[in-house]
């Protein structure tokens, strides 16, 4: 297959440098994955041995689709490729180095909810506060410790992390990071940020692994670099090291997940690290209008940190960005659910071609409700996975148990499901005998007649002996076998099929889904290692983006946030709720960094559009109860009006008689019209919010969005304290609430 004669000029360039550091920087729609294809499918050629070759991606889908090209380009020797997931590739390198770390080969993988569990377990034993410590907050300040390679000692000894935690009144979690990875350990237990923490580990503190697998290693590409966080720069850096034959392939305008860790400094930097490295810029956009592409450069020329480049396309002009401006927010579900009807009757489209993304979840209630209306068929996307329902987790924490016994979140779930007279009391006495014994949970179950009477003591040793079954059965049988008796002797297909009502239906049927997913996992003729254990790493390891739903079986239109909407790419796409402390949300405009990874965000939802791009906003909004103002976000005033149609006035909305009766109905304050557009203000570099509560009239004052002005009134009702202000600038006199606004006295 001649596919060096499919590449344009710069793709071809980035295809056959292959010796030394190279940066793909791959404009949105340029092409990317071709390229990556492409590259690893020359090595081969050249004579690179396939088991040479790791390809980290951030999706097991990206994943399944590249190898899939790659061999229609060069065969089966595709399948020999080292090429998934960061946390793929690295868990099956800790089964096998697991011993040096003291951990079990067959570990288990937490999920997201398992560790919610364990550090709620925790804050309950330390007696602490769970409205202070809830299992979100916790888990996110030790991830980001994880990421940043914090072990527990250099958390608790660190002066600055012990201030941070004692200001946000936390000051205990240091003592629940060092319990939770203790219970982690002798559980046999990592988490998803263990994964590529323990890599990290298993590298520093075994130079012998490390230097195996850099000899493995002769080539290390990574898709999406700018999504990478410092664990991950790390690993890839010192795999690297010795071959020097890096590639990353990346965006910086795309860079969009800092609150999960990723340092966008990885891509900007990169050539520090690699002074001889070669850069190829795909600059040109196969998926877009022309408009469409000029109008994401517009916007993202407004940030500072970046590489430069020119994305250009050579499709047709396109229709010119249509903004629709509501009244309301039922008002702009309205326009927006009309809009995809007319669009799909007069260009004979598909529903599958439309797609809603919004900046929270919660934006999808207006949106659903207007579909509804018109009996327009449509699809959430991050809602509850399958793996995440009730019934599911309970199958999957028996196969879990039977795999490492040791797994104290499985134990603790099936251990009296079916109910089998193992009460909480009982469990109790259990945890506090591991407790006093220094032992596993497990080791007490399985010896329970030491720790408790006879009568209490039965059913544990019958729970216990059961399990003890399952592991023979796992040890001689494929996945599909172990699973199928497991659930039924566990009592789990019975339980569920005495359920005659419509949701113990539904629960019996996901049992058998979860049967058959298995049966075709272990049916893959290409699958070599079919066994119980193999299939548990393989669905711990899904990422949200392989997901989707099993009964979508007809065409629909897409509702998503623009977060999850990354690496796709739909015909006609709708972005609402385009307004100021929405899009760009109110969390992220008191810093430069934070305003321009939003900015960021809406170039990625601007460039998932092939044809049609509309953007929608209202003029008032209900947030917790209230009717609210709004104002049009700052990044329509981005856009090059050259590419932009308003559908209606940018002065008046045309529904503002409606809204003032509406609101004078409900007792709601009277919405006047939003004023016209002033230039967006960017706050200083040193802007921190202040205390407020001693501000006073006469005081100066800035505001992330007005800017500089002076406080004139003071007043309090109803226990909350408003402040008037006059901003300069043209912005004029506004009332703020202090327990909302944000202002640094100057």
């Amino acid at each position: 297959m001649d596919y060096i004669s499919l590449l344009n000029e710069s793709q071809r360039g980035a295809v056959l440098h292959t010796e030394g550091p190279a940066m793909i920087i791959a404009g949105a729609g340029s092409g990317k994955t071709r390229v990556l294809t492409y590259r690893i499918a020359h090595l081969l050629e050249k004579g690179v041995d396939p088991f040479n070759i790791l390809a980290l991606t951030f999706t097991n889908k990206a994943a399944r689709e590249m190898r899939a090209r790659i061999e229609k380009v060069v065969g089966p020797e595709a399948k020999n490729l080292w090429m998934g997931t960061f946390h793929s590739i690295f868990a099956r390198i800790l089964r096998s180095e697991a011993d040096k770390l003291g951990f079990p080969r067959h570990f288990t993988i937490y999920d997201t909810q398992d560790t919610k569990t364990l550090v709620s377990q925790i804050v309950k034993e330390l007696d602490l506060d769970d409205k202070l410590y809830k299992p979100s907050t916790v888990l996110g300040r030790i991830s980001a410790a994880k990421n940043k390679l914090i072990s527990v000692q250099q958390y608790l000894n660190d002066p600055v992390i012990r201030q941070d935690d004692e200001a946000a009144m936390r000051p205990k979690i240091g003592v629940i990071y060092q319990q939770y990875q203790q219970r982690c350990f002798k559980a046999g237990a990592m988490d998803f940020d263990d994964l590529l923490y323990q890599t990290n580990v298993l590298f520093k503190d075994h130079v012998d692994v490390l230097n195996k697998y850099q000899n493995i290693f002769h080539h290390v590409m990574v898709d999406e670099y700018q999504d990478t966080n410092y664990s991950q720069y790390l690993i890839t850096r010192k795999l690297a090291a010795k071959n020097r034959n890096i590639c990353v392939v990346g965006d910086d305008a795309q860079s969009i997940y800092a609150f999960r860790g990723a340092d966008i400094q990885n891509i900007l930097n990169f050539e520090k690290d690699y002074p001889e490295l070669a850069v190829f810029k795909l600059e040109q956009n196969y998926r877009s209008t022309k408009n469409i592409v000029k109008a994401a450069n517009s916007v993202i020329k407004n940030n500072q940190a970046q590489l430069r480049k020119s994305v250009f396309s050579d499709n047709e002009e396109g229709p010119r960005i249509e903004v629709i401006r509501a009244a309301s927010d039922n008002e702009e579900g309205r326009l927006v659910a009309n809009s995809i009807y007319e669009d799909k009757m007069n260009h004979h489209l598909s529903y599958e071609d439309f797609a809603i993304l919004y900046r929270t979840n919660a934006q999808s209630r207006a949106m659903e409700e207007a579909l509804r209306k018109l009996n327009i068929k449509y699809k959430i996307v991050g809602g509850l996975s399958f793996y995440q329902r009730k019934e599911i987790k309970d199958l999957v924490a028996y196969l879990r148990l039977t795999v490492n016994p040791n797994d104290e979140q499985a134990l603790r779930r099936v251990i009296n499901y079916p109910k089998r007279g193992i009460g909480d009391t009982t469990i109790s006495k259990l945890i506090n005998s591991a407790d006093e014994a220094n032992e596993t949970l497990w080791d007490v179950v399985a010896n329970a007649e030491k720790f408790l009477p006879a009568r209490v003591s039965n059913p544990v040793v019958g729970f216990a002996e059961q399990i003890k079954s399952y592991a023979v059965v796992a040890g001689k049988d494929d996945a599909f076998e172990a699973a199928k008796f497991i659930a039924k002797n566990s009592g789990m297909i019975e339980d569920l099929y005495a359920d005659k009502s419509i949701e113990g239906l539904s629960r019996y049927e996901n049992i058998q889904e979860l049967l058959n997913g298995i049966k075709e996992y272990v049916d893959d003729p290409e699958r070599e290692d079919k066994s119980l254990a193999s299939f548990l790493q393989d669905i711990a390891l899904v990422t949200d983006t392989d997901l989707k739903d099993a009964k979508d079986d007809g065409e629909s239109v897409t509702l998503m946030t623009i977060h999850s909407a990354k690496g796709l790419e739909f015909r006609n796409v709708y972005i609402v709720g385009m307004e100021e402390n929405l899009f760009p949300s109110q969390m992220m405009i008191t810093s430069r960094a934070d305003l321009e990874e939003e900015r960021r965000l809406f170039y990625v939802a601007i460039t998932r559009a092939e044809k049609k791009l509309t953007l929608s906003y209202a003029t008032s909004r209900y947030q917790w109860g209230n009717l609210r103002s709004c104002e049009k976000s700052r990044f329509i005033d981005e856009i090059d009006p050259t590419y932009v149609d308003f559908k209606y006035g940018t002065e008046e909305s045309p529904f503002a008689p409606v809204l003032e009766r509406r609101s004078n109905l409900v007792g709601a304050q009277k919405i006047k019209p939003a004023a016209a557009p002033i230039k967006p203000y960017v706050p200083s570099a040193d802007f921190k919010p202040s205390d407020t509560s001693n501000l006073a009239a006469g005081n100066k004052v800035e505001h992330p969005k007005f800017g500089f002005g002076t406080v004139t009134k003071m007043e309090n009702q109803a226990g909350q304290t408003k402040a008037t202000i006059q901003f300069e600038g043209g912005v004029g006199e506004k009332t703020l609430l202090l327990s909302f606004a944000k202002l640094r006295i100057l």
